[in-house]
C-alpha cells in the first residue's frame, strides 16, 4: 500500500465534514465520487495537508504524515493539483514550469521536454501569462508543473471543472496517459462520475461525508452511484 488512510475524520473549524474514512490506494487511478458536498475537495485537502486531521491516521509509504506539514509533501513524491488558484497568472507558463522543478534540479531540463511532449500546446504558450491562458491550457499547466516534480502520486481536485468538453476528453486521455506510461499514482476526485469511470481502477463513493461505496471499477454498479447522489 502506498497511502493508507484509516479512520480519518476532518472538516474546516468545528465543523466535521468527514466521519470514519479509511482505505488504501496502491498503484493505480484511485477515483473518488460523490455529489457536491459530499466531501471531495475535503478528502484531497486533508490528503495534501491543508486541513487538519480530527481524528484518525494518514500514512504514506509507511510513514505517518497525519501531522506533516503541507510543504514537505513534495519532497516525499506527492503532488496536489488544486480545483483553484492552482497556477500563479503572473507568472510566464515557463516559469511556472520552472517553480514545480524546483526539488530536482539536476534532471530539470530533461523533466521539462517530458511536460511540453505531453502537453504540446504548452510550447507555444511558454511565454505568456498563465493568467491568460484558457481554463483548459490553465489545467494542462497545473498537472504539467506537478509532474515537473517527479511525483509518485498525484492528488487532482475536480480536474474537469469549468472545462469544454473536449478538454475534458483531452484531459482525462493525458491523465490515463501519467498513470500508464510514468506509472504515477493517481488520486482522482471528480463530479464528473461518468468520464472518471472510464479510466478508474477502483471507485470510493462518498456520501454526506462517509464512505458509501468502495469497490473495483469493473464491479462497479451505477445504481448503487445513484443512491449515493440521492437520485
Amino acid at each position: 500500500m502506498m497511502l493508507n488512510v484509516n479512520g480519518l475524520s476532518s472538516g474546516y473549524g468545528d465543523v466535521t465534514v468527514l466521519e470514519d474514512i479509511t482505505f488504501c490506494v496502491e498503484s493505480e487511478i484511485f477515483t473518488v465520487l460523490g455529489a457536491n458536498g459530499a466531501g471531495k475537495t475535503t478528502l484531497l485537502k486533508t490528503l495534501a495537508k491543508l486541513l487538519p486531521v480530527k481524528s484518525g491516521t494518514v500514512e504514506w509509504r509507511g510513514e505517518t504524515i497525519t501531522d506533516m506539514p503541507p510543504y514537505e509533501l513534495p519532497s516525499r513524491g506527492m503532488a496536489y493539483v488544486p480545483q483553484e488558484g492552482n497556477v500563479f497568472p503572473d507568472l510566464s507558463v515557463a516559469e511556472n514550469l520552472s517553480i514545480g522543478g524546483l526539488l530536482d534540479l539536476p534532471s530539470r531540463e530533461e523533466r521539462l521536454s517530458e511536460v511540453y511532449e505531453l502537453f504540446p500546446r504548452l510550447v507555444d504558450r511558454s511565454e505568456q501569462l498563465a493568467g491568460s491562458l484558457s481554463g483548459g491550457e490553465g489545467q494542462m499547466l497545473a498537472v504539467g508543473r506537478a509532474l515537473m516534480q517527479r511525483p509518485e502520486i498525484i492528488l487532482f481536485d475536480e480536474p474537469s471543472a469549468g472545462l469544454s468538453p473536449q478538454f475534458v476528453d483531452t484531459l482525462f486521455q493525458k491523465i490515463l496517459e501519467i498513470r500508464e506510461k510514468q506509472n504515477v499514482t493517481i488520486v482522482l476526485a471528480e463530479q464528473n462520475a461518468v468520464k472518471a469511470l472510464e479510466i478508474a481502477d477502483r471507485v470510493l463513493v462518498l456520501s454526506l461525508g462517509k464512505i458509501h461505496l468502495l469497490e473495483d471499477a469493473r464491479d462497479f454498479d451505477k445504481n448503487r452511484l445513484m443512491e449515493a447522489y440521492h437520485i
